[in-house]
């Protein structure tokens, strides 16, 4: 089943002479609990793209579909809340809150949607991240790869469909990069999470289920078997084989 999908995705930035085509009508699937690497150079569209899935920005034309929600037929406000329902955010910079404690800023879109803390889940996503004895610390007493866990525990914690990580080991050292990764993929097969990150590290990328590549805002695709890269490359079209 698809949790993820877009059709003919186009962003076209500026106009006339200045024109950019950062995407040229991208279609792509993701399926329930898949963990799926996008990568490419800088300027390749991978950063557009992954603000298109994650309703940040609105696309020139075409759709994406979240959970069956056709996103952008939803107005700003609308928006917004199916966004913190539904999407996961994991950002290169941690973007924790500053005054608020590793528990605080976990629960915190949650309390903020006004729903109710599923307490049990909670604590087991924070146990599988091994963040159990730093819940009361400031983000300021914690290592990059420490943050980057509450991160992670933060975007799962109110079961979104999809969690989209964008660069989340950027500013961390090769070792603490790939063990972010790693908790990244257990959690995403533990509590049966979809993942779609962006990477410029191929290192990283191998450990997905399936690699996209993007460059000049055409997709391409690799499938990854527990031997390596298998399948060929192919420009456009609907990727999700």
């Amino acid at each position: 089943m698809s949790v993820l999908k877009t059709e003919e995705l186009k962003k076209i930035y500026g106009s006339d002479a200045a024109e950019v085509q950062a995407l040229k009508g991208v279609s792509i699937s993701v399926e329930q609990g898949e963990f799926v690497a996008v990568v490419g150079t800088s300027g390749s569209g991978k950063s557009t793209l992954l603000h298109m899935l994650g309703g940040i920005d609105r696309p020139t034309s075409g759709k994406v579909f979240v959970d069956g929600k056709d996103v952008f037929s939803l107005n700003d406000e609308e928006l917004t809340i199916f966004r913190r329902r539904k999407i996961g955010f994991v950002f290169q910079a941690f973007n924790l809150v500053p005054t608020l404690n590793v528990y605080e800023n976990i629960v915190f879109p949650i309390q903020l949607d006004g729903s109710a803390v599923d307490e049990e889940y909670v604590n087991s996503v924070i146990t599988t991240l091994g963040l159990e004895n730093l819940l009361n610390r400031l983000p300021n007493q914690l290592s990059g790869g420490q943050q980057q866990r509450a991160a992670i525990a933060r975007a799962l914690a109110s079961k979104p469909a999809i969690v989209l990580a964008d660069e989340p080991t950027g500013n961390l050292d090769s070792k603490t990069s790939m063990d972010v990764i790693g908790l990244l993929k257990v959690t995403g097969q533990k509590f049966s999470q979809t993942i779609v990150l962006i990477t410029h590290n191929e290192a990283i990328a191998q450990m997905a289920d399936r690699i996209i590549r993007i460059e000049d805002g055409n997709v391409y695709t690799q499938k990854q078997t527990l031997n390596g890269i298998s399948g060929s490359e192919n420009k456009g079209g609907d990727i999700n084989d």
